[in-house]
């Protein structure tokens, strides 16, 4: 019986894929095999021995200590690209939003209810309506500055609407590229697609050299009144350039889903509470992908989509299949297999893979090791985890 500890709301389209006479799923769980969790923020606290994998229903993986996991032998699952069309959307509505008099004309209109005599309503709103005139998408530049799976889907349906589309991804994959309608004009630097775009749109994991991506030097490059889009994360974004920025006209607005302080009440900005995956088909999608995820690695080993361990699928035969995790050092498996040669224990197949500094093996026998030859593999030096499947 696999058990499942799970954090937050996980949708239930998801959960229901854990066959209930194989697995215990609960958030009461004290010694899960794998945690299924959305915001909550893990620590080590939440380390036991039994522990073996965390599936995070998003993206992102802030909320999750990845390197801490990782020496432990903890495999961390994300699902990207399951909340994409979310997120697409609401990128979608702030060009819209931050183009046309929305916000603004749509709070004139409810003021209108204060007033006592309303049988010029109608000539009154008609009158009113010159002040919120906008712009539309349509040939306008919009620069595209990450392109995964939300970026991709923005710079297809920013095409759809007319609208001339800049890319910039040293990153981009071949899938990736694949995915990209051939309108979108590949730029090779990022300060060029900054010179040439109305709107700017951000798709980039947070890491060290995403950090303070947008920063004054970067801002300087803006075409001036250009809309700044960030639906990624807020450090992307340095704020004190942000705000001098919106100050001397090089950026309109912009547009975020993080607010913060400094940015409260300043009529340049539009923020959202963080709900660019907040719709049930994204919340069904994300938790569908991670409970898949975590049935094939915890009953196969299998690794797809995680965030710190290698890529891996072995099919299974009529052995028995080991799972071990060790540091990325030579001669480890040699070491593993001459233990189970040992104990004339037959390796029937087996898959060696690699990420950074840790290894994940496996590995496929004619028959089940005892505790004794487990203990003895787990001996081996720069060993973290061993288990059978």
């Amino acid at each position: 019986m696999y058990k499942i500890q799970t954090f937050n709301q996980i949708s239930d389209k998801g959960l229901s894929r854990f066959p209930k006479q194989d697995y215990e799923v609960s958030p009461d769980i004290t010694d899960p095999d794998a945690i299924v969790l959305r915001s909550f923020k893990l620590s080590m606290e939440n380390v036991t021995p039994s522990l073996k994998a965390v599936a995070r229903a998003g993206a992102g993986v802030n909320n999750v200590p990845v390197d801490e996991y990782t020496k432990q032998g903890i495999v961390v699952f994300n699902t990207p690209g399951a909340n994409a069309n979310a997120v697409k959307e609401l990128v979608l509505c702030g060009m819209l939003l931050s183009s046309r008099g929305i916000i603004s004309g749509i709070n004139w209109v409810n003021s209108l209810a204060e007033q006592k005599d309303f049988s010029e309503l109608g000539p009154q709103v008609e009158a009113g309506k010159k002040n919120f005139k906008g712009s539309e998408l349509a040939g306008k530049t919009l620069g595209v500055v990450g392109l995964g799976s939300i970026g991709a889907m923005v710079a297809n349906a920013a095409i759809d609407l007319g609208m001339k589309v800049l890319g910039y991804d040293p990153a981009i994959s071949i899938e990736a590229a694949w995915r990209l309608a051939n309108q979108v004009e590949k730029q090779e630097n990022m300060t060029s697609l900054l010179a040439k775009s109305d709107f700017v749109t951000l798709h980039l994991p947070m890491l060290d050299s995403t950090r303070n991506l947008i920063d004054e030097k970067a801002i300087n490059y803006f075409k001036p009144g250009c809309v700044l889009l960030n639906f990624s994360r807020d450090a992307i974004v340095n704020t004190d350039a942000l705000l001098k920025g919106l100050e001397n006209g090089r950026i309109g607005k912009y547009v975020c889903d993080f607010p913060t302080k400094e940015m409260l009440g300043n009529e340049q900005v539009i923020l959202m509470p963080h709900i660019g995956a907040s719709t049930d088909e994204a919340e069904d999608n994300c938790a569908v992908m991670a409970v898949d995820q975590l049935k094939d690695f915890l009953e196969n080993g299998n690794i797809l989509n995680s965030v710190n361990f290698p890529k891996i699928s072995l099919e299974r035969n009529d052995g028995v299949r080991l799972a071990i995790v060790n540091e990325n050092v030579p001669g480890m498996l040699g070491k593993i297999t001459s233990i189970l040669a040992e104990k004339n224990i037959n390796v029937l197949e087996l898959l060696n893979k690699s990420r950074g500094d840790i290894a994940y093996n496996l590995i496929d026998v004619e028959s089940k090791p005892d505790d004794s030859t487990i203990a003895d593999i787990l001996a081996i030096e720069h060993v973290t985890k061993v288990w059978i499947i």
